[in-house]
């Protein structure tokens, strides 16, 4: 990861870590970068989510991409996976998603994908780092008719509600369907697709005013949907989050449907299709335990990569995995996509339910999580504590006991000075003693920070 750009864009909070200055500077880099690569005037397309700074940074960018000679097309306020989907198909040089996910309204990011919609490369973001921070030469300013200009761009969108409609292989017709949009992104595009296709919409949390993206709402704040879900007797809900690339679950009887649940229902669906190309999920190595007990027990092989959909997906390319994600709800399908897209995994759901006639709650039954305790240790240095024999040999230990009922996962932080310690096993009570048992090692081995 650079300086600015994590695993998700430039994040931080807006005119704080994130300013006007840097949207401008972005956009005269990128501009320019396109152009003078392609030789020609670079074309690029941009959305946003409900967030009020998100206007902001969408001048912004118009400003620094203009000054450079590119063109500007804007979205306006749609979801991430639509930008990806839209600069992939409609041979567009760069995407920009203008979005902090699932973070609080004053925050904000600036999220870039390549030409094929994917995250964009490491090396391009570092170049786009140098050019911030002033470590190279002032790029020139368009002149007369190569000055950009900004092209109204919604039809992007509604083309990008005709595609997800378009993947749906069944009706919905008397299905009774909740969504929650978390006054985010999705919140004119999800119910728009639903009603397509027949169901019995039922919304929440679609009324954005700049400043309730996210709050108590969407995947991050579910229990208002279980809630919905059991109170209005619907078959299921479907939660989003601020930029609707992730998508959490609700099930009939008002039960959470995990990230994990999902790639296990809609695993063994295409493992019974014979879809799953090479028998295998890829998942990140803080899926739970019994997701993997589950996919053992029907056969299906699995993956592990480090946390970020962003590995999970270059995996699946690597690899040709088909179905890949996280805990928290980023779901990745190849055929159908570059990144999580919160509403095609609803759509995808809502296929298994009708396909194999059974409510969610039996189809996610057989994985059952398991308990899990997770401390972070504030460290010295995160390799010495990490890579101390004594340290290793305690997590060992801990292994060995767990045996096949459990696991302990012991990583670094990647933004903080912070070693994290997580057990999943049978109890409660087992998982705090294992994990307490090796932060003891850790302190008597003297890295703990002051």
């Amino acid at each position: 990861m650079g300086k600015y750009f994590g695993t998700d864009g430039f994040r931080g909070e807006a005119n704080v870590d994130l300013t006007y200055e840097h949207a401008v500077k972005i956009g005269r880099f990128l501009g320019w970068y396109y152009g003078e690569r392609m030789g020609k005037k670079a074309k690029i397309v941009i959305g946003k989510d409900t967030r009020r700074s998100s206007y902001m940074y969408e001048f912004g960018l118009c400003t620094g991409l203009t000054a450079s000679g590119a063109d500007a097309y804007i979205m306006h306020v749609t979801t991430t996976p639509s930008v990806a989907y839209i600069t992939r198909v409609d041979g567009f040089d760069c995407g920009i998603m203008i979005s902090a996910s699932h973070n609080p309204y004053y925050d904000n990011g600036i999220k870039l994908l390549n030409s094929n919609g994917e995250k964009m490369e490491e090396e391009t973001l570092l170049e786009i780092e140098d050019y911030i921070d002033g470590k190279v030469p002032e790029l020139p300013l368009a002149k007369r008719e190569k000055i950009g200009c900004t092209v109204d761009y919604v039809a992007g969108r509604n083309r990008y509600i005709g595609y997800l409609i378009s993947t749906s292989k069944y009706s919905f017709r008397g299905k009774n369907v909740g969504l929650d949009c978390a006054n985010g992104a999705s919140w004119s595009i999800a119910k728009a697709v639903f009603d397509a296709l027949g169901a019995k919409t039922y919304v929440i949390n679609a009324e954005p005013n700049g400043t309730n993206i996210n709050t108590d709402c969407g995947s991050t704040h579910i229990e208002n949907l279980q809630k919905f879900v059991v109170a209005n007797k619907l078959d299921v809900g479907f939660a989003f989050d601020g930029d609707a690339d992730r998508c959490l679950c609700v099930d009939e009887q008002g039960n959470v449907v995990t990230g994990d649940h999902i790639m296990y229902v809609y695993g063994l669906y295409m493992k019974e299709r014979g879809k799953l190309l090479n028998n295998k999920v890829v998942t990140t190595v803080m899926s739970n335990f019994g997701l993997y007990k589950a996919l053992d027990a029907v056969g299906i092989e699995y993956e592990k990569t480090k946390v970020g959909d962003k590995y999970v997906y270059e995996n699946m390319v690597q690899n040709g995995h088909r179905i890949g994600g996280e805990q928290s709800g980023h779901i990745i399908f190849t055929k159908y996509a570059t990144t999580g897209d919160g509403i095609l995994t609803a759509l995808k759901m809502m296929e298994v339910l009708i396909a194999k006639g059974k409510p969610l709650s039996e189809l996610a039954a057989p994985c059952k999580f398991y308990p899990q305790v997770l401390k972070n240790v504030r460290v010295k240095s995160k390799p010495e504590a990490q890579n101390d024999p004594e340290v290793q040999k305690a997590v060992a230990a801990v292994a060995e006991a767990l045996g096949d009922d459990g696991r302990i996962l012991v990583r670094e932080s990647g933004t903080e000075p912070v070693i994290r310690v997580m057990v999943e096993a049978t109890s409660d009570e087992l998982c705090e003693k294992y994990v307490d048992s090796v932060i003891e090692v850790i302190k008597a081995q003297g890295h703990i920070a002051e």
